[in-house]
């Protein structure tokens, strides 16, 4: 059952990740204790919350990130979104979202986890809930050209220096 394994591999994903900082640190706490009375907190069904799938893409020399003008919330994020059912871990679930957004084929994924959010947002369920979004870090080979999709009010790729002053996203040194 593929609710058992995404939440099997956000746990894997969660316990083997060492965040920096003491607040990442209570963050991992916090959404290992929502998995532990949520066994199927990985689907978007679970109203009070759920485990999203977030991708930050960088190209292949790792001097851009590939973001999103979001139609929802309305600011440049990373790509990513709900683990399906179909989808047996939740860094299947990144590639998959990162690939339908971004258009682009040969995307590789860093199977660790890179960081993880928590945010408040009424999402296609069209009540409030909560995301908890486990993020991992992809590469586009060289020369990848995204092609916007139906889920995005605009895609690009920005220097990682220069970022636009909106922007939600998740840059690590």
């Amino acid at each position: 059952m593929s609710a058992e394994s995404l939440h099997t591999s956000a746990v894997e994903l969660l316990t083997a990740w060492k965040p920096a900082g003491g607040t990442e640190a209570s963050l991992r706490e916090a959404i290992l204790a929502f998995l532990g009375s949520a066994p199927r907190g990985c689907l978007r069904e679970h109203v009070p919350g759920h485990i999203t799938a977030s991708a930050v893409v960088f190209s292949y020399d790792g001097r851009e990130v590939l973001l999103t003008l979001h139609p929802r919330v309305g600011r440049w994020i990373q790509l990513g979104g709900h683990c399906e059912e179909s989808d047996q871990t939740v860094a299947g679930a990144a590639l998959r979202e990162a690939t339908e957004e971004s258009g682009i084929d040969g995307l590789r994924i860093e199977p660790e986890l890179y960081a993880a959010q928590a945010h408040p947002i009424t999402c296609s369920l069209g009540i409030p809930t909560r995301h908890l979004d486990l993020l991992f870090r992809i590469t586009a080979p060289a020369g990848a050209v995204p092609v916007r999709s139906a889920e995005s009010t605009d895609l690009r790729w920005w220097p990682v220096d220069a970022l636009p002053p909106d922007a939600d996203v998740v840059l690590l040194p």
